[in-house]
């Protein structure tokens, strides 16, 4: 496979529209690297800068050693599979994986080796001799897969190739896609807007707002130690609840309540006394207190089976919201009162938007 260096990339449109800023990013060697953020904030312009559809403005794409960054589309060894499959209605499903090697006049002992192997290793065997427009949407995207796989590329790009189908098939082809990586072991980006899709499939995330990377590590890293309130909010689902507060006396006011903080909790937010302090803490990190908790106006409750989601508002009915996300079934109702005790928190600076955490 390959190693991809992405280096100080910018993307400007002729409009002086700036679309992606200063991205930077050591792709390793048979690394499945996911590309996460909210529409319009320039994760597939990144990718499709990387496949040579569109063009770089600044910096510098390395693969293997090789400077690659004005080099045409079709000589760059990549294989892209997009979102609407691109395939054609008209061939077959052996003609549509056999097209880009046919085009390149291979072999057609070779091309049909390599076509059969990759409808071996997505399921595809008995499927050879159809039109696209006999198979499920599934399907259609493992044909669009195996049409990259042939191609045997250095690089393989995704640019969410789940989002046209129903949940159910979307968690099976994602499913794919990871035995896919773990058995090519193929160098991969993958681009999604799902944090799911980004939590389960990646070795790193890149995660994206308005042009910016805002953080880059494993999905772990992510979800524990987001770097800023941006990554705090969107890794999670439901998301973090962010409450503002200022640390006085020892503790975290906020509208209507007060949070008390354990020594080392102290400790980490010596240098913000009398400052604004975000506090971010995760549903899931919320457990019901017997006494002494923090007091939950409940307005409504999700019953997920082993979990229960319970939206409410800190102290009295008009007080700011929480959600949390308690194990078992319950069975609150409207104006219900519930204790609830935070058990990890996250602190942010209010101004910088940063997280505030001990180093090392």
């Amino acid at each position: 496979m390959a190693e991809l260096l992405i280096q100080h990339i910018d993307k400007i449109y002729d409009n002086n529209v700036q679309a992606v800023y200063d991205f930077n990013l050591n792709v390793k060697d048979g690394e499945l690297i996911v590309l996460v953020g909210p529409s319009g904030c320039g994760k597939s312009t990144t990718l499709r800068m990387v496949a040579g559809l569109e063009d770089i403005s600044a910096g510098h794409l390395i693969l293997d050693g090789r400077d690659i960054t004005k080099t045409p589309a079709k000589d760059r060894d990549m294989a892209m599979v997009f979102q609407n499959y691109a395939l054609y209605g008209h061939m077959t499903i052996y003609e549509n994986m056999a097209f880009s090697l046919t085009l390149r006049k291979e072999n057609p002992n070779v091309i049909h080796k390599k076509v059969m192997a990759a409808a071996e290793i997505l399921g595809l065997t008995n499927q050879l001799n159809k039109k696209p427009s006999q198979l499920s949407g599934g399907q259609r995207q493992r044909v669009a897969m195996g049409r990259s796989i042939v191609r045997n590329p250095k690089v393989f790009l995704f640019d969410e190739p789940l989002s046209n189908l129903d949940a159910k098939l979307r968690g099976a082809t994602r499913r794919e896609i990871l035995l896919l990586h773990k058995r090519l072991q193929a160098t991969m980006m993958y681009v999604t807007h799902d944090q799911t899709e980004a939590l389960t499939l990646a070795d790193r995330i890149v995660c994206m707002s308005m042009g910016h990377v805002q953080q880059v590590g494993t999905p772990l890293e992510l979800y524990d130690k987001p770097d800023n309130l941006f990554v705090a909010t969107f890794i999670g689902l439901p998301p973090m609840n962010i409450y503002e507060t200022v640390f006085e006396e020892g503790m975290l006011k906020g509208k209507g309540f007060n949070v008390p903080l354990t020594d080392e909790e102290k400790d980490i937010l010596k240098d913000h006394v009398g400052k604004k302090v975000s506090l971010g803490v995760r549903p899931e990190d919320i457990e019901e207190a017997s006494e002494g908790g923090l007091p939950v106006k409940v307005f409504s409750n999700e019953n997920l089976g082993m979990n229960t989601l319970v939206h409410g508002h800190l102290g009295t009915a008009d007080g700011v919201r929480v959600s949390a996300k308690l194990r078992g079934w319950t069975n609150y109702k409207n104006g219900d009162q519930v204790y609830v005790h935070f058990k990890r928190k996250h602190f942010f600076d209010t101004e910088t938007t940063k997280a505030i955490r001990k180093e090392g």
